[in-house]
């Protein structure tokens, strides 16, 4: 049967997504965003050159894209992050031979100015710890939210995903399934399994659950969502820290930032990040520097005389 070529590239994409999720094992919502941004383009394409067909662009067209994204306002990070995807999309046709050349292979990526996150101190953490009224459902599950985000350096959506398996409380870990469908495991402290306890004691008391296999659900018992997270850390760290940058991610940066500033050896960190490299782990390193140029000047002979 012969295809328009509309409907070719259509089924060209969802190849490609297919393949995302079950070659590369990334997880569905990176395969979203991924599909977003190639229709994104195929949208800039068909308003702008009458053609919709992503596999036949040129550079100069996605080059005008770049400008029309810079136009809008578009930070260089998500420009950079839609050309990456589109890239992603050319190396895959070329692997299945549906195109002779990545239009791409020369594209150098927008600059970017590189975001300091700030970490939340010691106090900080301990201080919204201390403030949460745990004497209701949704207050011990919110301690929880923070213990465990402060102790293990979990993902937002690894939390909202944990199920009740994950957690065993005889060997004291939790079982995490982090990008590409990776699992790793994660010590819990003795202080986070008395408040696993806690909670699941009055998740019993719920009086319907949805997915009884989820671990953490709303009072309405059910699952848990990653806006909802995201607005509890902000609403209990607004009003402890004055810091700009209040989040899930800043937890899990606190968590690696402060485990360096102990001397906790950086592979190991990077494994309980579920990090691929280290160079993604030496992000969190620049506070540790710092911290231990303190210490050398502090304490090296020839700076104390």
């Amino acid at each position: 049967m012969y295809l328009g070529m509309e409907n070719l590239n259509g089924m060209h994409i969802q190849k490609f997504i297919d393949y995302l999720l079950l070659e590369k094992k990334y997880s569905p919502q990176t395969a979203v965003a991924y599909q977003k941004d190639l229709e994104a383009f195929q949208l800039f394409l068909s308003q702008e050159f009458s053609d919709s067909d992503v596999s036949r662009a040129n550079y100069a067209q996605i080059r005008t894209w770049i400008v029309q994204l810079v136009d809008r306002a578009i930070s260089n990070r998500t420009i950079n992050r839609k050309i990456s995807s589109l890239n992603s999309y050319y190396k895959f046709l070329l692997k299945i031979e549906s195109i002779e050349a990545n239009p791409l292979v020369k594209h150098k990526a927008l600059k970017v100015s590189k975001k300091i996150q700030i970490p939340f101190s010691e106090t900080e953490v301990n201080s919204v710890l201390n403030t949460i009224n745990t004497t209701t459902f949704e207050g011990i599950r919110d301690k929880l939210i923070v213990e465990l985000f402060y102790s293990t350096g979990i993902r937002r959506i690894e939390l909202v995903q944990l199920q009740l398996q994950d957690v065993d409380l005889s060997q004291g870990h939790i079982k995490v399934l982090g990008k590409r469908n990776k699992e790793r495991i994660i010590p819990l402290l003795p202080s986070v399994t008395d408040t696993v306890q806690a909670y699941l004691l009055e998740r019993l008391k719920l009086k319907t659950i949805t997915d009884p296999s989820i671990l953490f659900l709303t009072k309405k018992g059910i699952k848990i969502y990653e806006m909802l997270v995201y607005r509890i850390i902000t609403g209990y760290f607004d009003s402890i820290s004055t810091k700009v940058k209040k989040s899930p991610h800043i937890i899990r940066h606190s968590f690696a930032t402060h485990l360096l500033n102990n001397g906790a050896d950086l592979n190991a960190v990077k494994e309980l990040l579920g990090h691929s490299s280290l160079a993604a782990t030496q992000v969190y390193t620049h506070n540790s520097v710092a911290e231990l140029k303190k210490v050398y000047e502090k304490s090296h002979p020839r700076n104390l005389s």
